[in-house]
């Protein structure tokens, strides 16, 4: 696993809210050039690498997000504060406390912030524990001597600058990894290490597979063009979501049977548990009741593909998540057997 450990903690330390993704896509594509592949760009920002198989009729598409949840500034307030505009599905709550960066469009320099109540300091403020965390009340400290919107906009910030959280990424030794955006960053991640395993190894794949890193998932429309007319099979790696009535834990890999967009392909779901049973692969099934992937927002726009959803199981979704090595390499394996089997009929 240290491998795909080291790959999490390098794309969770660089920032990449969605429409902010330009930085981690030219990372990954180096970092695939170096190992003999040849990424392209698509035209709205995401990542293709194409794996030639033994079978060039019939093609596979896996895919992982590597945009994550953030911010946008959308005003300057009177004291110099910034007001937040959410970037992606989460709410107040999980960033109260976090420190942030401020990414400057205007010159592309960062500054540092926090991001808290306004009424913040029980000492001043009655409501400070019961006062409601939305818009109007969350806002960015900046750590630069301002204290009027005139002098924050002499930084060279403006609406509509990108803000990223920090991950503070931490690996136990138990094995858990502690971090903002496990989801989709842990999936990318294995994508990565299993592309290095193949080309050193020199494995041969039964069909030409498409590994595409999208750009645009956490806003429901990631990977859903750009797809081969070859491809037959879409499966998007991406997070289990944990939590009451969930079968999904730290441990094992999460197969969802249905979202919120609607079940799964039944075929293909059963595919993917033959091969965990067949080579002993802890795996849990599960429904992830508010969820939408790449590969749902794929047959929303029409593919006509058998898709499926798989993923590590992540604690905490949407806020400081964790999970543990058992279950990135349960999903790492897995998604490897897969790649490596034949399709169902």
């Amino acid at each position: 696993m240290k491998t795909t450990v080291d790959y999490i903690t390098k794309l969770t330390s660089i920032p990449s809210p969605t429409g902010f993704t330009k930085t981690i896509m030219d990372y990954v594509a180096e970092e695939l050039s170096s190992f003999g592949y040849q990424p392209k760009r698509t035209t709205k920002g995401g990542l293709m690498v194409t794996v030639k198989g033994e079978n060039d009729d019939k093609h596979r598409l896996v895919t992982a997000h590597l945009d994550t949840l953030g911010a946008m500034v959308r005003a300057i307030k009177p004291d110099g504060r910034l007001k937040m505009d959410l970037v992606g599905g989460f709410v107040y709550n999980a960033i109260e406390g976090e420190n942030c960066t401020v990414h400057l469009a205007k010159n592309g320099e960062e500054i540092s912030g926090t991001i808290l109540m306004h009424q913040t300091s029980v000492h001043v403020y009655k409501d400070a524990g019961s006062a409601e965390r939305n818009q109007t009340n969350m806002e960015v400290r900046l750590d630069e001597k301002v204290s009027s919107a005139e002098e924050t906009r002499a930084l060279g910030i403006e609406i509509g600058d990108f803000i990223s959280f920090d991950p503070r990424v931490l690996v136990t030794k138990s094995g858990f990894i502690k971090s903002r955006h496990l989801d989709d960053k842990v999936s990318a991640a294995i994508l990565m290490k299993l592309l290095k395993t193949y080309q050193e190894e020199k494995v041969s794949l039964p069909y030409t597979t498409h590994f595409y890193f999208s750009a645009f998932e956490e806003v429901g429309h990631g990977a859903n063009s750009s797809l081969p007319k070859e491809t037959v099979e879409y499966l998007a790696v991406d997070m289990g979501a944990m939590g009451d009535d969930q079968a999904t834990d730290e441990y094992t890999v999460s197969i969802c049977v249905k979202d919120a967009s609607g079940p799964y392909h039944y075929e293909l779901r059963q595919q993917m548990v033959s091969l965990c049973q067949e080579h002993q692969i802890p795996y849990r099934l599960d429904i992830y009741p508010y969820y939408g992937s790449d590969a749902s927002a794929a047959m929303r726009s029409g593919a006509e593909v058998r898709h499926a959803l798989l993923g590590a199981g992540i604690e905490s979704s949407h806020s400081y998540e964790r999970t543990h090595t058992d279950s990135v390499e349960a999903t790492e394996k897995l998604v490897d057997i897969y790649l490596k089997s034949q399709m169902i009929d």
